[in-house]
């Protein structure tokens, strides 16, 4: 699976701790959006991650969005949780990540992707040298492109998670 492997895979964000990061040797983290920190197209996040957000960033760990959606949805979203972020990452190609990289002054190896998609973060962040953690998806999203990937992903992800399928 090499390309396709994530470093360390979990549920949700919040599982993420200070403690798993600073094991890993990581200084700063680039985070997807949808499914991720909330449902695809709300500007609410998910239950838990304002806090979460709070506590990386008080722990001293550098963070930043970067997401393949559109400005419009990114920009209001990420000054909303008091982020920065890179819209139109253009994942999984390298690209988007050394834009973020760049804006958190780190090497690769101590920045990890958190995503839901194996085919945009953990790919691209393995093709940007970084490591990722994979989170399980936790809303519906539609579309026919989003609709292949996840069905190209079933098998990584029964390896990963076994063959748990509730959302929470």
């Amino acid at each position: 699976m090499g390309l396709l492997t994530p470093t360390v895979a979990l549920s949700k964000v919040t599982e993420i701790t200070p403690s798993l990061l600073t094991k890993m040797g990581i200084d700063a983290i680039l985070l997807d959006v949808d499914n991720t920190l909330a449902p695809p197209t709300e500007t609410t996040p998910y239950d838990g991650v304002q806090e979460w957000i709070d506590l990386i960033k008080e722990s001293g760990f550098a963070v930043v969005i970067c997401s393949n959606n559109f400005h419009s949805r990114i920009e209001p979203f990420s000054k909303s949780v008091g982020l920065e972020c890179v819209a139109m990452s253009l994942k999984p190609f390298p690209f988007g990540f050394i834009r973020a990289k760049k804006k958190l002054h780190e090497k690769p190896d101590s920045v990890v992707v958190v995503g839901d998609q194996i085919y945009t973060d953990v790919l691209g962040a393995n093709l940007a040298g970084m490591q990722s953690i994979l989170l399980e998806p936790r809303s519906d999203e539609k579309g026919i492109t989003i609709w292949v990937r996840r069905k190209l992903e079933i098998n990584i992800r029964k390896k990963l998670y076994g063959n748990k399928t509730e959302k929470e």
